[in-house]
């Protein structure tokens, strides 16, 4: 395997910034569209998800990337868990909805994976 050496070659790195594109988009629609304390927060948690890969990145103990990573997956679970109030309110499509939950659970099982990695390298 190739060593990696930019955050941009992380698949969930890249991954999380298709997710927050689409947050971003997808935020402007609908109802979410006029709700601006909510669709700024989505967004924060969205951002989140690929800004935290990023910067983890950078740190220089395992343990302190697997942190940043943590936080990675926890702002995905947080666009999760918005994701089912949207369902509930008809805020977004629920095509829209299922597509934003595929893409959350795969920028975060990917993350997950480079957690579990790092993990067994430590050991």
């Amino acid at each position: 395997m190739e060593k990696v050496t930019r955050f941009e070659d992380l698949h969930c790195w890249q991954s999380a910034r298709a997710l927050a594109r689409k947050v971003f988009v997808y935020s402007k629609q609908g109802e979410l569209g006029k709700d601006w304390d909510t669709r700024s927060q989505f967004r924060r948690a969205g951002l989140s998800v690929m800004n935290n890969i990023a910067e983890g990145f950078t740190r220089f103990s395992d343990r302190e990337k697997i942190r940043f990573l943590e936080i990675s997956t926890s702002s995905g679970n947080e666009v999760k868990s918005m994701l089912y109030l949207f369902e509930d309110l008809a805020f977004l499509p629920q095509e829209t909805i299922l597509e934003l939950h595929q893409d959350t659970d795969k920028a975060i099982n990917q993350t997950m994976g480079l957690i579990r990695y790092l993990y067994r390298k430590g050991k």
